[in-house]
């Protein structure tokens, strides 16, 4: 699966800001920050960040404040290269303090008594066309790609059943290799479906599925019953392979597991006792892209 550029990823979090309520809208702030900040564009930031005071336009702004809510103007300069600079320090000051945008919004982009409204508000009338007007200045530039794609997100999804010890013993192999482990029922549940915390929690590099022996099932056709994962696993193993692409997932399978048809051919590791499974997720980790130690998997 080709991994979106930086600017898909970037309309991405900005479609996703625009669909939000009060109880999601920070999260796809928060990467459109991250992502807005991604190394590769260091340099043109700085340049299109010079001598910007994003305090002293904040203080000028808010002299404009009358008696009635809503009326406070934004005092943006002339210049579109400054204001471009100015939105670009204010979307990173929200990805920072989610709730410091909620009081902009209620400020500077007033649409009634919900909360959420100021959001939207900031949303439509100033990072939609700045989402587009900053590609087009960095295009213009002509010092960087036009496919950036930014370093990936050490952020590992552990999708697993009702085996707790497998749970534990991969989330501490990930944090030993410097990972950060995201396990669904950590998680603030904020009133979403499992499935909405799923989408929600997919800015992530890769996932590991524990296939464990924690159901029994068989076909109408059989009388046998056989051992298998939990329809959960199955579901997000099949959500993660579609987003992420199969060389960006590592099936462990542990025990005595029947493996679905579908997913036959497809190469797991064995979760096996002595532990030979962490070289191998370790090597997998590395095949997908990311820098890992090796000998930390001994």
């Amino acid at each position: 699966m080709r991994q979106p550029d930086l600017f898909e990823q970037i309309n991405n979090a900005v479609l996703d800001l625009q669909s939000s309520n009060l109880q999601s809208y920070a999260r796809p702030v928060k990467a459109l920050g991250r992502l807005l900040q991604a190394p590769a564009l260091d340099a043109i930031n700085q340049q299109l960040t010079a001598d910007l005071d994003l305090d002293a336009f904040l203080d000028e702004s808010i002299k404009s404040q009358g008696g009635m809510v809503g009326s406070a103007q934004l005092a943006w300069p002339d210049d579109p290269e400054k204001i471009l600079g100015l939105q670009w320090l204010l979307i990173c000051k929200f990805a920072d303090d989610p709730d410091y945008m909620i009081d902009f919004g209620h400020t500077y982009y007033y649409g009634g008594s919900k909360v959420i409204a100021g959001i939207h508000g900031i949303t439509r009338q100033m990072i939609i066309p700045f989402a587009r007007d900053y590609k087009g200045y960095v295009m213009a530039r002509g010092n960087i790609q036009s496919k950036l794609v930014i370093p990936m997100s050490n952020r590992v999804f552990i999708v697993h059943g009702h085996d707790e010890t497998a749970l534990a013993l991969v989330a501490r192999f990930l944090d030993k290799l410097g990972f950060e482990p995201v396990i669904l029922h950590e998680q603030a549940n904020q009133g979403r479906t499992v499935i909405e915390k799923i989408e929600a929690n997919r800015d992530v590099g890769f996932a590991v599925v524990l296939l464990t022996p924690d159901d029994v099932g068989r076909s109408v056709k059989e009388e046998q019953l056989k051992p298998r994962a939990r329809q959960n696993v199955l579901l997000e193993l099949g959500f993660f392979i579609c987003h992420l692409g199969r060389s960006k997932v590592c099936a462990l399978k542990r025990g005595n597991v029947d493996i679905p048809s579908d997913f036959a051919g497809v190469v797991w590791e064995n979760m096996d006792e002595g532990g030979g499974w962490r070289l191998a997720l370790a090597r997998e980790l590395k095949a997908a892209g990311h820098e890992v130690d090796l000998n930390l998997a001994f």
